[in-house]
């Protein structure tokens, strides 16, 4: 009877040693990530205020940032991954929705589009995501290393409700410049007949895309208010890496 329970008890101390060493792991890996994430959009912030600065305009601020933008964008799918693995308590769908909407801006939109690269809208919105991801990763970095000062987590859950709309705003003009030389082109779309007997129109598509923003806006905007009223009450932060 002793050995049985001297048994259970090794049992549990190596399951809680596992999950100890699983949860330092993941602490670890989701520090380095959003260090990594705030270093990242850092110095897309010093390369935009560094074109202006040196030429007085934004013509070709773009096309200058274009690559760091499009690898650190696209570098955060890893957060829909973080979800739907557990490692952070975040909706993979509110996730999944943020990432896939602003990869689709970056690649489908304004890199394929160069036409309007130059646009004010353009500008607009790279500020503003890029405002907002210094902030959001510096959050999650602090908050992970349990030393969040306060000003960022004051900026974390009060800026957005300004930049959010901002962002959208910025978002919405420039897919609105981009569709009359989506429809001139017929870029992206498959006319009948053809041999997979599809049809797809990229500009419906696109004016698609800006009519979701209406169902999509409010709740995520809302969405943010909840976790601000959460967080500045003094609740448990329930994200991590969001």
């Amino acid at each position: 009877m002793a050995s049985s329970e001297e048994d259970g008890s090794v049992e549990e101390k190596e399951n809680n040693n596992k999950k100890r060493s699983k949860s330092a792991f993941v602490t670890a890996w989701l520090t380095f990530y959003n260090i990594a994430m705030t270093a990242g959009w850092l110095v897309l912030a010093i390369a935009m205020l560094r074109f202006y600065l040196q030429r007085g305009t934004h013509i070709g601020l773009y096309r200058s940032i274009s690559r760091t933008l499009k690898f650190f964008q696209t570098v955060a799918l890893v957060e829909v991954i973080h979800c739907a693995v557990g490692m952070v308590r975040t909706s993979v769908i509110v996730t999944g929705v943020q990432v896939c909407s602003r990869i689709f801006m970056v690649w489908f939109v304004t890199n394929s589009i160069k036409q309007i690269q130059n646009e004010e809208s353009v500008v607009l919105f790279l500020v503003v995501w890029t405002v907002t991801e210094i902030t959001r990763y510096s959050f999650y970095t602090f908050n992970l290393l349990k030393h969040l000062p306060y000003f960022i987590k004051w900026a974390r859950y009060n800026m957005f409700i300004v930049m959010y709309p901002l962002g959208v705003a910025g978002e919405l003009m420039t897919i609105y410049t981009a569709l009359p030389y989506v429809r001139r082109s017929g870029m992206f779309s498959m006319r009948l007949p053809n041999k997979y007997n599809v049809s797809f129109d990229y500009y419906i598509f696109l004016i698609i895309v800006m009519l979701s923003y209406i169902p999509l806006f409010p709740q995520l905007y809302f969405h943010m208010l909840r976790q601000r009223r959460k967080v500045l009450h003094g609740e448990v932060i329930v994200e991590k890496d969001e």
